[in-house]
């Protein structure tokens, strides 16, 4: 039995808008929209590797603060990949930088209602109801959410 590859994802949100990022490569999934992110190196936690991806991915440093809603699995593995995989997305803040698609085609910040607006990536889909509800009510609160 395989052990499952564990991908992390974040959740940057700022102003009330989250970040996306829109693939580049492989070509088969190019121009579609996930949350930044990477594959959790062995012996490295999630929150770490959501750290690490984004300085790689978008030029910036982030603080992961809490998983956003359950794992999501990714579709059956294929030649690519040979174990099951999740992606486990994570809430961070903007701590230095600005985000730049160092890896990506671009990058949008969404508000709740946009999040259907784009192709996104099957794996991100079940994240897009818990971050509307999480943006949605970062708008009603007295003071920014962290």
């Amino acid at each position: 039995m395989h052990q499952t590859l564990i991908v992390a994802a974040a959740a940057i949100i700022r102003d009330g808008r989250v970040l996306a990022a829109q693939r580049a490569e492989p070509s088969a999934l190019r121009g579609r929209w996930e949350f930044p992110g990477g594959k959790v190196d062995p012996g490295e936690s999630v929150p770490d590797a959501v750290a690490r991806e984004c300085h790689e991915e978008l030029g910036v440093r982030v603080r992961p603060l809490h998983q956003v809603g359950s794992d999501a699995a990714f579709p059956a593995p294929d030649a690519g990949r040979t174990r099951p995989a999740v992606l486990r997305l994570w809430r961070a803040d903007l701590v230095e930088g600005e985000p730049r698609p160092l890896e990506h085609l671009s990058l949008r910040w969404l508000s709740a209602a946009e999040l259907p607006d784009l192709d996104w990536l099957p794996a991100d889909v079940p994240f897009l109801d818990p971050l509307a509800a999480l943006l949605t009510a970062g708008e009603r609160a007295p003071f920014p959410l962290s």
